[in-house]
């Protein structure tokens, strides 16, 4: 027996295309920009790179805006903290594209709140052909919206094209 409610419901054919109702308009909501932890507001695709100092592995002060300039790619990928296995793993991600990023006039920078020293042997470990950044006050991780709350840093990266930011990639998997 079956029962009415089944009885009552069209049959489906199994040749029949799907019918789906049209698809209302989302309408387009602008919102507030978000704000990043340490006050300032956090960066958008479009905008353009942070006019921020940070010392690398070797404690030499890399300006982002002076590096921007010097290439047409500038990639930054943050990582929770150097010599753990995710972040190697991501490191070294990088590392074995890092030829054919260096060919396309990419520039690549890992970022963490690791301390130089703590960089350096991560550098010399994996033989890492490009620099890692340290930000232990979460100054930019925060202005990239990589902060965690109340703390740690969520792995992720972001591509800026002529300075400018155009991929922007949260809370990724190694």
């Amino acid at each position: 027996r079956r029962s009415a409610r089944v009885a009552s419901k069209p049959a489906v054919v199994a040749d029949a295309p799907e019918v789906s109702e049209p698809q209302k308009k989302k309408s387009k909501t602008v919102s507030a920009p978000k704000i990043a932890t340490n006050g300032t507001k956090e960066l958008q695709v479009g905008d353009k790179i942070p006019d921020i100092t940070l010392f690398d592995e070797e404690d030499n002060e890399v300006s982002l805006k002076e590096a921007a300039q010097k290439t047409k790619y500038l990639i930054i990928f943050a990582y929770p903290k150097a010599s753990t296995p995710g972040c190697t793993r991501q490191v070294c991600g990088f590392q074995k594209n890092f030829e054919f990023l260096q060919k396309s006039d990419a520039t690549v920078f890992g970022l963490s709140a690791d301390q130089p020293k703590s960089q350096k042997n991560f550098v010399v470990k994996q033989h890492l052909k490009y620099s890692l950044l340290s930000d232990p006050s979460k100054e930019l991780i925060g202005i990239l919206g990589a902060k965690k709350s109340p703390s740690g840093i969520k792995r992720s990266h972001w591509i800026f094209v002529d300075g400018v930011l155009r991929v922007k990639k949260i809370q990724i998997s190694p």
